[in-house]
């Protein structure tokens, strides 16, 4: 059997993943191998290594790497305990290959340590840009150091090529959160409602904001805007996701935690709120606030607005449903109100997502099973193809 260890160190990173999960558990040539570290492993980010094996997963390894301190020195210290726990787990399990998704660090310190041990990486939602952070030279240098790649979007594909890996090992299969929705059994609004203990009233928010690390604003600055916003629209309750462990990430969330105090009648906030109960609130919400990759990919799918914030996600493809606006109250404020807008929300109701319609993960497995396990890979140069 080829062992594929897949890593997550997120709960977003994770809910994307778990259909892939599922297909190679279930695959009699395939053995499922599963790391689990960063936030999964902290009581601060909620431990949601527990999520995982309440799903009926087993952990093959949990390798601890995130210090308290969200500084850039602590971010980096992290990473370099992140390769050496990776060193020792990937020594024990001896994986035919690695399974990655995304731009995180963690997943940077994981691929370093399996490139070092010679074994192939394939990496998920590679070639894309989010030019507002340091995730947006962690994904390419994660690309460089990968065999397989399984991208989004066509126009992805193409960027993976000109940073010179071989067409024939780069897979256009759409993206994991697209097949969450369609496979995941949603709640309806009362049963999300009884699930999070909170009254969603008749409009609500759901708002995920986490800190851009190359952004112009502070990120405290850019968060007190999105707060003063909000403020502007007292008849809507609001659902927080608190942000990740990125630099500044704790302040943030601090920040969060406070202004929920101040108007607990209508904001909740959580940690985390799994995958069924957040795509729920994130198809029944008026709109998708904040700076987060679920409202590029999964909001669109359900036809449902986007207010994107800043630019953290620049250079990603974007439905008609995601309104650009600047980190400031004003420029939110307009933003949210064009979302509310009837005249919007009827032109976005029959929007088509750039990003596939939900069968990826079938996809990403049969390549897994097929693939030539080999770290040695010629640099494809498209002067040398024309």
């Amino acid at each position: 059997m080829r062992k594929i260890c897949i890593v997550t160190g997120t709960r977003a990173e994770y809910g994307l993943l778990y259909w892939l999960m599922k297909e190679v558990e279930a695959d009699p040539g395939l053995q499922l191998q599963l790391i689990v570290t960063g936030m999964h492993l902290s009581p601060e980010f909620g431990l949601t290594y527990r999520t995982i094996e309440e799903d009926g997963f087993t952990i093959d390894a949990r390798v601890e790497m995130l210090l308290s301190s969200d500084t850039p020195v602590g971010i980096a210290k992290s990473i370099g305990l992140g390769v050496i726990g990776f060193a020792d787990a990937l020594e024990r399990l001896k994986p035919d290959m690695m399974v990655v998704l995304g731009d995180r660090y963690e997943i940077l310190a994981a691929v370093q340590a399996a490139l070092v041990a010679r074994i192939p990486v394939a990496h998920i939602h590679g070639g894309e840009t989010t030019e507002g952070a340091i995730d947006e030279s962690i994904r390419h240098a994660i690309t460089k150091m990968s065999h397989l790649h399984f991208v989004a979007a066509e126009p992805y594909r193409k960027r993976v090529i000109q940073l010179g890996e071989h067409p024939d090992t780069v897979f256009d299969v759409g993206a994991l959160g697209i097949e969450n929705i369609r496979r995941l059994q949603l709640l309806d609004k009362a049963a999300l409602e009884q699930s999070i203990n909170f009254e969603l009233g008749t409009s609500f928010f759901l708002g995920t904001y986490h800190p851009a690390t190359l952004g112009a604003l502070t990120p405290q600055a850019a968060m007190q805007a999105l707060l003063d916003a909000l403020d502007k629209f007292p008849q809507a309750r609001i659902i927080f996701t608190k942000p990740n462990s990125d630099t500044d990430g704790r302040i943030l969330g601090r920040m969060i935690d406070d202004y929920a105090q101040q108007h607990h009648e209508r904001v909740a906030v959580f940690t985390s709120m799994g995958q069924v109960r957040y795509l729920s609130a994130l198809k029944l919400a008026a709109a998708v606030i904040g700076n987060s990759s679920s409202g590029i990919i999964e909001a669109p799918a359900c036809h449902i607005p986007t207010v994107n914030i800043g630019d953290r996600q620049s250079g990603r493809l974007k439905a008609d449903s995601i309104i650009d606006c600047l980190e400031t109250k004003e420029s939110i404020a307009a933003a949210i109100n064009k979302a509310l807008s009837p005249r919007f929300r009827d032109e976005i109701k029959h929007g088509v997502s750039p990003y596939g319609y939900g069968e990826t993960a079938s996809q990403i497995r049969d390549c897994l099973k097929s693939a030539t396990l080999s770290c040695a890979k010629p640099f494809y140069d498209l002067r040398e193809a024309r």
